[in-house]
């Protein structure tokens, strides 16, 4: 089954809470990952994705919109983030250690940031979602619509080397504060078991 980037786009301007190019950017990384892998998007943790991006810079929605189309989620633990500033995306079947490497490539990635909707609005400060629609649409359709080859690196599938980690169900409650902690993350403080939190502000 071949994964359609188009099929995700209403879903992930919806949860990513604008238009912009770089969530639909990450939605075609992503599908292009799952078909070289011949993999379905992960329910549970089946898929992990490690994105190469970093904090504070242009095009982090990218994330986003490989959320979105891989099922790998922060809240399920499936996406990790490896702060190189770079839009890579390894994706690796978790049943059988295969994985693919994706990126858009340079030219697409400069030529986003020579449009209007970088050089007029975003680069000025103004907010993704305060940009016409006349300007933003048809770079989300260069996206969706340019060939592949045009866009997107893909490498050969490769092995990945995963080391397997099972989930903490354990947890206490924090003598100080009151609140549910996870029980790896605890500190001893005296003869009360507390979160980090607290133990800091002690």
């Amino acid at each position: 089954m071949t994964v359609n980037p188009k099929d995700y786009l209403e879903m992930g301007q919806k949860f990513h809470g604008h238009k912009c190019p770089a969530m639909p950017s990450g939605l075609r990384v992503g599908a292009a990952a799952m078909n070289k892998l011949g993999v379905e998007r992960a329910k549970d943790g089946q898929l992990l994705a490690i994105l190469e991006l970093g904090e504070d810079h242009c095009a982090t929605c990218f994330a986003d919109g490989v959320q979105v189309i891989t099922g790998c989620t922060f809240g399920k633990g499936n996406i990790k983030k490896l702060h190189y500033g770079k839009w890579g995306v390894t994706l690796v079947d978790k049943k059988t250690g295969r994985a693919v490497r994706v990126t858009p490539t340079a030219e697409a990635m400069l030529g986003n940031k020579k449009s209007e909707f970088f050089t007029k609005y975003r680069m000025l400060g103004i907010p993704a979602s305060e940009v016409p629609d006349a300007v933003v649409d048809p770079l989300i359709v260069k996206v969706m619509d340019a060939p592949a080859e045009m866009i997107l690196k893909i490498s050969e599938v490769f092995q990945y080397e995963l080391h397997s980690k099972k989930d903490s169900f354990a947890g206490f409650v924090c003598d100080i504060c009151g609140e549910m902690v996870v029980e790896g993350y605890g500190r001893p403080l005296g003869d009360k078991h507390v979160c980090q939190d607290c133990y800091n502000k002690a």
